[in-house]
């Protein structure tokens, strides 16, 4: 094992992806969003990618000379075309203009689209969180799911995210996608020459399925929906938001992010982001947090959300991160 720095692993990132044709400011952007990452312990959403995302920027379905711009803006509104490039520098910048307009007006809207794999979600959200502010977050994905009574995948995964402040305390993250498990899931059972419980998947046919190889041919299965639609439902409401909405692809339209070849995702990301001062004050909200959390704690095992990924965090700043020998090889090799 390789035991990096944060600011070492972020300019190792940094110029891996420099060298498959990110400009400097998308190579920044996505190295940082990844070694945090993988600095949470969320080891599939971090360096792990950097080769994934090489060979999208080398075989163009990730355009690396691309700088998002506002395409359009108004009122509390803005819409920021990501230019077919990484996700991240597209969604600071929405996230950003969002927090400028919600300290005006008191609630903004931030979409991205023409984009790419989000990464973590709430990370996004931090900066709303230092500026006072709740934000919530929403990501199609290129098709995992079907719809509720169907067979085919058609809907991502389609996470949602949100962040609370708080007083003098880390604030509240909540990140989930909304597929019963995560894919990552099936490939490790793959691996392991595992079977998988039923309620995650259905095979090519739309039949449940044991088998993780089967499932990974034919798709997820939505929260819950063994028993209820409710899962596939909210992920409709998150495809509409982020692609009828602001103009983004459908996740059927977008070539899977496991593949070397295919077409650019295209997918998008919206961001809302509120003050609490617009509605019933900014100290009134601070006080009625800490009461539920008060509450909740009062139970013994609750852990607060986003604790444990905080906590790691911050022992990776101060111990760095261990690499596998291969992914740091491989990442040498492509800064090369």
């Amino acid at each position: 094992m390789a035991r990096l720095s944060l600011a070492e692993a972020t300019a190792l990132a940094t110029r891996a992806l420099q060298g498959a044709g990110a400009n400097p400011a998308m190579a920044r952007a996505t190295a940082s969003a990844l070694v945090r990452a993988d600095a949470q312990g969320i080891a599939s959403h971090g360096l792990s990618r950097v080769p994934q995302y090489a060979t999208h920027l080398r075989n163009g379905r990730a355009n690396g000379a691309a700088e998002p711009r506002i395409e359009r803006e108004r009122g509390a509104a803005l819409l920021v075309d990501a230019g077919q490039g990484l996700a991240f520098a597209a969604c600071d910048l929405a996230v950003a203009g969002a927090v400028a307009k919600a300290r005006e007006l008191g609630i903004a809207l931030g979409a991205v689209r023409e984009s790419h794999h989000a990464g973590v979600l709430v990370d996004h959200l931090r900066p709303a969180a230092e500026a006072g502010m709740v934000a919530l977050a929403f990501t199609n994905s290129p098709s995992a799911m079907p719809v509720a009574g169907g067979k085919r995948a058609l809907l991502g995964t389609n996470p949602v995210a949100a962040i609370f402040p708080r007083r003098a305390a880390d604030p509240l993250l909540i990140d989930l996608s909304l597929s019963e498990v995560a894919r990552g899931k099936l490939m490790q059972a793959a691996q392991a020459g595992r079977s998988i419980p039923v309620g995650w998947a259905l095979d090519k046919h739309g039949q449940p399925t044991t088998d993780p190889h089967a499932g990974l041919e034919g798709s997820m299965l939505p929260i819950g929906a063994t028993t209820s639609p409710k899962g596939a439902m909210l992920a409709l409401v998150v495809e509409l938001l982020v692609t009828a909405l602001i103009g983004a692809q459908f996740g059927f339209e977008a070539s899977s992010f496991f593949v070397d070849e295919g077409n650019a995702p295209r997918i998008g990301q919206l961001f809302i982001v509120i003050d609490p001062g617009a509605l019933a004050g900014r100290e009134s909200f601070l006080d009625r947090i800490e009461i539920l959390i008060s509450e909740m704690l009062a139970d013994d095992g609750v852990r607060l959300a986003g604790a444990r990924r905080l906590a790691a965090e911050r022992q990776a700043q101060s111990q760095g991160l261990e690499l596998a020998d291969a992914l740091h090889a491989r990442l040498l090799a492509l800064a090369a």
